[in-house]
């Protein structure tokens, strides 16, 4: 029988943002009353006004989606492929093409207009250009892609370690006699570390290095780190101005802040929070073995070596972060596509005012390659085709939370049961009734069945054929 067996006081139901109120008194008539199960709140309800950090559920897409992302993949479009907005890298080729605009209309008017003036070359630098720049976005779609998709194995890893480590904690770890409630809360507050893990190499990885983001704060605020240190003395989040974020939208360089701004202007030391909490997790494995709760020795080493699994994972994904494209590659390559774009109208300049049109098309679908590069060589930030972190981190939270909706299942329960019928489809029998049966009856039945399900059809068709 559990502590709160013998309680007789009804909880008010009453709350304060999702919380029963801590200093109500029980009236008389209350004091008779047996404590209710449902009565305790739960965290967090989803259907209350608790906001859950980690969901993107019922929000619809606003004109800043098109510019900033990650996209929300869970969202579906009826629209063709050719003509969908969102996701495009469209939005950010809006002034890039203006100004292309202007330099066809320009070139174009001076040599209809202006007597005796014929800007045109010969198309053979037209040749020679394309293909050096062909090679060049070639060069740098391709190494752009690997980032994007390593970065993507390394989630992927990095979902598969949380949900390990998870079964390891909740299944594995033996809740003690006379301290199975502590021990339940233990692993519980263990596991939300695992999802702090996550969260918390989100926000590295987008050079984010204060707790006081709503998906962190109460992840972290009961270890002591670096980082909440740090954000107590700094406990302003800044916010860009207007001209800012359009510009930082439209893709203007001159409007884009420095990345790493936040962790210049440091006034303390930040830490490395993931390393962190990965050493709390480390000291907690560590009491887990020493206190017998892992009696098999190779649960300890899936512990440890999922530890070390998410160490990898950490590493590996600043490795692809801080290892982009040589600026000398980028450079070129940026000065060689600009360069090709704009001796375009000198090129096709046979084309009349079609020039202007004809110039802007190409240079759409140059410049598209070229920008696409640029967005996804760091797959960890907030352009619209970023990976999306922050669903990786809410489908890490509802992996843990089914691991531990349920207390580890006995085999009795689901061998031994009426609906279990262990030779489906060959018997509709159940476990009950095989149960009753010898074992010789057991084994013919798992010889024959083989020969149940084997389809004779097409043999028969095939020596049919042959006949004829």
């Amino acid at each position: 029988m559990s502590d709160d067996a013998g309680t007789t006081v009804q909880i008010n139901h009453a709350q304060h943002n999702g919380e029963v109120d801590a200093h109500h008194v029980p009236s008389e008539q209350q004091k008779g009353a047996t404590v209710q199960e449902d009565a305790y709140p739960t965290s967090p309800r989803r259907h209350t006004t608790t906001p859950n950090p980690f969901s993107r559920r019922n929000t619809s897409i606003d004109l800043d989606d098109y510019f900033t992302g990650p996209r929300d993949i869970a969202k579906h479009s009826k629209w063709p492929l050719f003509m969908q907005i969102h996701g495009s890298i469209l939005p950010k080729m809006i002034v890039p093409l203006l100004v292309v605009a202007a330099w066809a209309s320009l070139i174009t008017t001076i040599s209809m207009k202006v007597p005796n003036v014929n800007l045109g070359i010969s198309s053979i630098l037209l040749t020679i250009t394309g293909f050096v720049v062909g090679l060049g976005l070639s060069f740098r779609s391709s190494t752009a892609y690997e980032r994007y998709a390593e970065g993507r194995k390394y989630w992927s890893q990095l979902i598969f370690t949380c949900q390990s480590l998870g079964r390891v904690f909740w299944l594995h770890a033996v809740e003690r006699e006379g301290s199975a409630k502590q021990d339940i809360l233990s692993k519980l507050t263990a596991m939300n570390l695992i999802v702090a893990f996550a969260v918390s190499l989100k926000h590295k990885l987008r050079f984010e290095p204060y707790t006081y983001y709503d998906d962190i704060t109460e992840l972290v605020d009961h270890i002591d780190t670096f980082a909440r240190s740090a954000t107590k003395e700094h406990e302003m989040r800044p916010k860009p101005g207007m001209f800012k974020v359009i510009g930082e939208n439209l893709g203007l360089s001159f409007a884009a802040s420095n990345p790493r701004k936040l962790m210049k202007k440091a006034q303390s030391p930040l830490g490395n929070l993931p390393l962190e909490i990965l050493c709390y997790l480390t000291a907690y494995v560590d009491e887990l073995a020493l206190n017998g709760q892992l009696p098999v020795g190779m649960q300890q080493t899936a512990a440890y070596n999922n530890l070390q699994a998410l160490n990898d994972v950490m590493v590996n994904t600043e490795r692809v972060l801080n290892t982009p494209l040589p600026i000398a590659y980028a450079i070129a390559i940026s000065q060689i596509t600009w360069l090709y774009v704009f001796l375009l109208p000198f090129q096709i300049l046979d084309l009349a005012w079609i020039t202007i049109p004809a110039t802007v098309a190409a240079s759409y679908i140059i410049l598209g390659i070229f920008f696409i590069g640029h967005e996804v060589e760091n797959p960890f930030g907030n352009d619209v085709n970023d990976l999306p972190l922050d669903l990786f981190c809410q489908q890490i939270v509802e992996d843990l939370e089914t691991i531990a909706a349920r207390p580890k299942p006995r085999v009795s329960d689901w061998v031994d049961n009426p609906k279990n019928k262990v030779l489906f489809p060959f018997s509709e029998s159940s476990y009950s009734v095989w149960a009753q049966r010898p074992e010789a009856a057991i084994r013919s039945a798992l010889r024959n069945r083989p020969h149940a399900s084997f389809d004779t059809t097409g043999v028969k068709g095939a020596k049919g054929e042959q006949k004829v």
